[in-house]
């Protein structure tokens, strides 16, 4: 199924229980239920849901799960949205079928992302509790201090919170690397403008137990195994 909802006689259709026509003479006759309730015309169908004929299940044939490594240049916005940005990660992909991406990186950004259309990997990997690794590589606009490296280790005080703990390591001069476990908008890039920074490139390297290794803007499947660690909490 889709990841947006879909009317109910499209969905029976495409589960190929019936015919629309049919499905819309089943719904009058009040034999359709969604998750225990009777529906009517127009009604749509949202992921999760459980529908049912004459209270039997009707399943609905999963497509194969797609599981991408991408590599987003600068520039490339995360939305599936085309109408709305042009130069988004979906063209980017253009893969055959349906896919989006799992969280985001901004527009200025660089690095891995990681595309599917699978819904439950998505939930476990955004939701903050499961504390997932990202690593990124940084370079601001000036001399990096002993100060500010122990600052951005224990927390800085953005978006109304303070960011937690995490592991940063100076790399040069003006750059470092620095591993998260939660995912603030622009977190990086706000953490360093706290403390009198600007960054200049930012670049995510790893997400959880997953490596770039694939050139600016291509992108490759991920292994069984690198599935199946995402999927642990």
């Amino acid at each position: 199924m889709s990841d947006e909802p879909i009317r109910i006689n499209k969905y029976l259709s495409q589960a190929g229980f019936c015919s629309r026509r049919e499905a819309d003479k089943l719904m009058e006759q009040g034999r359709i239920t969604i998750n225990g309730e009777l529906i009517t015309m127009g009604t749509k169908v949202n992921p999760g849901d459980k529908v049912y004929v004459d209270g039997k299940l009707i399943e609905f044939e999963t497509e194969e799960h797609v599981y991408l490594a991408v590599h987003k240049p600068k520039g490339v916005v995360c939305t599936t949205n085309a109408k709305v940005e042009k130069n988004n990660i979906v063209d980017l992909v253009n893969y055959p079928t349906r896919i989006y991406p799992v969280g985001r990186l901004d527009k200025m950004s660089e690095g891995l992302i990681l595309m599917t259309n699978d819904g439950e990997i998505v939930n476990k990997i955004l939701r903050a509790r499961h504390y997932h690794d990202k690593e990124y590589l940084v370079t601001v606009d000036k001399p990096i201090t002993e100060q500010f490296i122990e600052k951005m280790r224990n927390g800085v005080p953005i978006l109304d919170t303070i960011t937690r703990k995490c592991e940063v390591e100076k790399l040069g001069d003006r750059s470092f690397k620095i591993i998260l476990t939660q995912g603030l908008n622009r977190q990086i890039r706000r953490m360093c403008e706290a403390l009198d920074y600007r960054v200049r490139t930012l670049k995510r390297t790893r997400i959880k137990n997953i490596i770039l290794d694939v050139e600016k803007g291509n992108y490759r499947h991920l292994t069984k195994e690198e599935v199946k660690d995402l999927y642990r909490n």
